[in-house]
């Protein structure tokens, strides 16, 4: 694809650790690169979220999650390969503690997205690699289906953005996956029935 101004600008953003807006499939997500705390705190003080809050980890693709958090692999791993790339944001052990600070209390856990990505977004994060996300909206405040729907003081704060045009407004499923069974934290755009089943099939599968 060719790349955009605006598609650059957010790239060049990311890497400098810079809060972004960001589309995925569901809503406009408020985002930064992942791989240090120092840009966390940036976006959790943008959006007034409390650090004892988790947020997710975004990957363009589940070898790129992987890749990030290699003890996805095995049993994790196949939970995310039955579900991802899709709009449930998966929560998996995490024994190694990584990205700990996207992590809030639970450090030994951490919440994961693969999302079916517009064009432009799935570019930025094949280069760029994981990034921090959160939903860019007031805390309890509504999901932004739009760019205008973002709080102005949020877009404000943002270094760059990538306006796709209208979402479907639904923040994703959240599911978590860490006990002896799965815990629906948040019903949204997935499934959470066909998602348990799903896993459980390929779970079973693995067993054989």
């Amino acid at each position: 694809m060719a790349v955009e101004a605006d598609t650059r600008r957010v790239i060049d953003a990311i890497q400098a650790g810079k809060p972004v807006l960001l589309p995925t499939d569901t809503v406009y997500g408020l985002s930064t690169s992942a791989y240090s705390d120092g840009p966390a705190e940036r976006v959790y003080r943008l959006k007034g979220r409390d650090l004892s809050q988790p947020s997710a980890l975004l990957a363009a693709s589940v070898d790129g999650l992987l890749d990030c958090v290699p003890e996805l692999r095995g049993h994790a791993g196949v939970i995310a390969r039955a579900l991802l790339p899709g709009p449930y944001t998966l929560i998996l052990a995490n024994p190694a503690r990584r990205f700990r600070w996207l992590c809030g209390l639970r450090t030994d856990a951490i919440g994961v997205r693969v999302p079916e990505l517009p064009e432009q977004a799935a570019y930025v994060l094949d280069r760029v690699g994981c990034v921090l996300a959160t939903s860019a909206n007031d805390p309890s405040g509504p999901d932004p289906r739009t760019i205008d729907d973002v709080p102005e003081r949020i877009r404000a704060g943002c270094a760059a953005v990538l306006d796709v045009g209208p979402l479907p407004g639904t923040p994703s499923t959240v599911i978590d996956f860490t006990g002896a069974e799965p815990y629906v934290i948040r019903e949204g755009a997935g499934s959470s029935a066909e998602a348990i089943e799903r896993v459980r099939t390929a779970l079973g599968q693995l067993r054989r």
